[in-house]
């Protein structure tokens, strides 16, 4: 009987071990210093920046990069930005100012994706703006 309760308690001593490493992501959970979150992923030439003329050449879902101004507000998320060529509506999801505020004054570099519409207005679905110093 002794034999089949140290067992047991054994047993629910590895899994409770199991259940606690799954609980805190895994990985080794003894008196070492945890390390790092190791991110990572390409480094080296990207998206080459582009103007507002030139999106008239590409085709619909192409990755853009343009760098320019801000100029206003349209509404529902949607802004009217401006570089040297011309305008072109760009769409700004609340989540990807990451707490910058930009004027339009500011010089800010956009990375998106063109959304282009055979009937309707086409615009750039922004998924990345920095603002530059």
């Amino acid at each position: 009987m002794l034999k089949k309760i140290m067992v047991f308690a054994l047993t629910a001593t590895l899994f409770a071990g199991v259940a606690q490493a799954r609980h805190h992501g895994g990985g080794f959970m003894g008196g070492e210093t945890p390390q790092p979150t190791q991110t990572g992923g390409f480094k080296g030439p990207g998206i080459a920046l582009g103007t507002v003329q030139g999106l008239a050449d590409m085709k619909d879902d192409s990755q853009v990069h343009l760098k320019g101004h801000i100029e206003k507000s349209l509404g529902d998320e949607k802004y009217m930005f401006r570089d040297s060529t011309g305008t072109f509506v760009v769409e700004i999801d609340d989540k990807r100012w990451h707490g910058q505020t930009v004027t339009p004054q500011d010089t800010v570099e956009i990375y998106g994706e063109l959304d282009k519409e055979l009937i309707g207005q086409s615009e750039i679905d922004v998924k990345r703006i920095i603002l530059v110093k």
